[in-house]
């Protein structure tokens, strides 16, 4: 089985990590993990950064990546999300496992939610971290 776990740099992105992370030492999964952004920074250095920690710490043989769409300024979450289907369908994932922030309905209508797109799309099983 092959997994995805999107990370954003939140907490409960990292809460899925770690499930994830749990599932790949307790059943052998292998493990993509990527940061999604328009342009790596020291943020996104950091990010990349704790990720290796979380994952070293559990014994989890997965290099965190970082994916970049250099041509968009402004990256609302159904185009993260689009950009995750488009990762589990080049990869033949299985399984995604990510974290959902719990926006309300306003910050869902301007910004969208990568989490639902997923979700929506129906390509694989998704779970959701809360």
């Amino acid at each position: 089985m092959h997994i995805l776990v999107p990370i954003d740099g939140s907490d409960v992105s990292f809460r899925a990590l770690e499930m994830a992370g749990r599932m790949a030492v307790g059943a052998g999964v292998e493990l993509s993990v990527v940061h999604f952004t328009d342009e790596e920074t020291d943020a996104t250095a950091a990010i990349v950064d704790r990720a290796r920690d979380v994952l070293s710490g559990m014994g989890v043989d997965a290099e965190p990546e970082v994916s970049t769409d250099v041509e968009l300024e402004f990256r609302p979450g159904d185009r993260v999300g689009d950009d995750i289907i488009a990762l589990v369908d080049a990869r033949g994932i299985d399984h995604v496992i990510m974290g959902h922030h719990g926006a309300g309905a306003l910050e869902r209508a301007i910004l969208g939610s990568a989490t639902e797109t997923v979700i929506e799309a129906q390509r694989v099983p998704v779970t959701v971290v809360p």
